[in-house]
């Protein structure tokens, strides 16, 4: 989990500045929170919330804290969520995704309208596009994520097979 927040903070620091200039469309952290909360559980993803909202905090120059408190709630949400239900079907996880973009963003404009440092307006347009583009990277990583070992795998036997 240390390896794919350190990717996820080096994506969201470096590659979405210069594709997305500016305007935040995907939080690879988050991404990787929620999965890693489904994958592992509540305490998993309360702990990599608060490791990947912390850094993220530092990185980015905002109010410190307010991404880490959003994002461990949100793992352990998730994580509640993955041990109580069956999210193991594309549907169920982007859904998953979706709802804990959508809880995320709420956490942080709340925290960002009562510590009075933004005026946010409506960004509703906006919440639900991230939120969309959060869950659609979630279930391909998940994707991903599951068939990685059967390719090692498969190429593993393969080799053995040819050397006899």
């Amino acid at each position: 989990m240390v390896l794919a927040t350190a990717l996820a903070l080096t994506l969201q620091t470096t590659l979405a500045r210069f594709v997305f200039r500016g305007t935040v469309v995907l939080d690879f952290v988050l991404v990787v929170v929620v999965g890693a909360a489904l994958l592992f559980g509540p305490v998993t993803g309360l702990l990599t919330g608060t490791l990947a909202g912390l850094l993220q905090d530092a990185l980015s120059g905002g109010v410190s804290g307010i991404s880490g408190l959003a994002k461990t709630i949100v793992g352990f949400g998730a994580g509640v969520v993955g041990t109580q239900f069956i999210v193991a079907q594309a549907l169920p996880r982007f859904v998953v995704f979706f709802v804990a973009s959508l809880v995320h963003q709420l956490i942080v404009i709340g925290l960002y309208v009562v510590v009075g440092s933004r005026e946010l307006g409506s960004p509703y347009a906006g919440v639900a596009g991230q939120a969309a583009g959060n869950a659609v990277v979630g279930v391909v990583a998940f994707r991903v994520a599951e068939f990685l070992p059967g390719v090692v795998e498969r190429r593993k036997a393969t080799q053995t097979r040819l050397r006899r």
